[in-house]
């Protein structure tokens, strides 16, 4: 007991440090008794672009990739730390599905005057995009889906990892064990997300890997964990409804979600176009920034729910892809 309560107070106090050594980088907004964490760049006039970053990071994994600055240069740029991610808020009373999420940041998007976006997603943030598309009542221009998790498939590693989320079982593990587990493979998982390529420096400097092992984000780490299959089976039975163009892109080398997943959803959407980056693996924000942005603005000047015409004089358009 002794050992337990001293673990306990040692994960609390590093959480306390963590978030001391590495402050908030953006602001808050209140929406729907949940207090959520975002950024904000760019033209406030033109055509704005959502970030929704995947399992386990928070908005600097996006900006340490380039995109923010990248798409910030020509338009608005809305980055948000999903529910018990980075700085915001996952309360308990909730199952955080990503349909669940969708309805939140509708109604966060509506509050900052934020309509009609084209919609990036990078893992389990492809769901959330994909979720806030499938809304009826909040428009989007369009989707570009990155290294996404779309149909069920036999995963122990993702069940395995879901034991922090276990009510007070997990609770126990998220505040003694689970943060030491957690550090310990960190480095092989990192190298593993970004294999076949090297971590790239800014990532491996800058990133504030000790905010992702607080308890209370290894918690939303271990929900989504669990919820992926579960949440990638319900929203499979909803693709064709999507009404928007979509971009899907993918790395042909990544080790954590296989391609084939991309490429299913590209032969079930028949107006999507997909692009498998060479050499790149499940971080292929980091892989070719040009190319997602370039995805972002073929759509970004489209009519809402409508798939673009001509293609546009974008590097994205004129390349080859896979077409159904």
């Amino acid at each position: 007991m002794a050992g337990i309560v001293v673990l306990i107070l040692g994960n609390i106090a590093f959480q306390v440090a963590a978030e001391r050594k590495n402050p908030r980088v953006g602001v808050f907004i209140e929406c729907d008794g949940v207090r959520l964490h975002y950024i904000e760049r760019g033209d406030a006039a033109a055509p704005c672009v959502v970030l929704f970053h995947g399992n386990g990071t928070m908005i600097q994994d996006l900006i340490l990739s380039g995109l923010v600055d990248r798409l910030a240069a020509s338009y608005r740029v809305v980055c948000f730390d999903r529910p018990g991610f980075g700085y915001s808020q996952r309360p308990r009373t909730r199952i955080w599905t990503a349909k669940t999420q969708a309805t939140l940041f509708a109604k966060a998007l509506d509050q900052l005057g934020v309509r009609n976006p084209v919609v990036l997603g990078h893992s389990w943030g492809t769901l959330v995009a994909i979720a806030l598309a499938l809304q009826s009542d909040y428009p989007v221009r369009g989707l570009v889906l990155a290294s996404g998790y779309y149909f069920p498939t036999f995963r122990i590693d993702f069940w395995l990892m879901s034991g922090p989320a276990v009510p007070l079982l997990g609770d126990l593990m998220r505040y003694t064990i689970a943060p030491i587990i957690s550090w310990a493979i960190m480095p092989k998982l990192i190298r593993m997300l970004f294999a076949p390529r090297a971590i790239p420096p800014q990532f491996k400097n800058e990133f504030p890997i000790s905010l992702s092992l607080r308890p209370k984000q290894l918690r939303a780490a271990a929900e989504e964990s669990a919820f992926l299959i579960p949440v990638a089976a319900q929203l499979a039975l909803q693709y064709q409804a999507i009404q928007c163009p979509v971009r899907i892109v993918h790395g042909k080398s990544d080790q954590l979600i296989e391609t084939d997943q991309s490429r299913r959803l590209h032969e079930m959407l028949p107006s999507s176009l997909l692009h498998l980056i060479e050499d790149a693996g499940h971080m292929v924000t980091y892989a070719d920034t040009a190319e997602i942005a370039d995805a972002v603005a073929a759509l970004a000047f489209t009519s809402p729910g409508r798939a673009p015409l001509g293609g546009g004089p974008t590097r994205f358009a004129r390349r080859n892809y896979f077409r159904s």
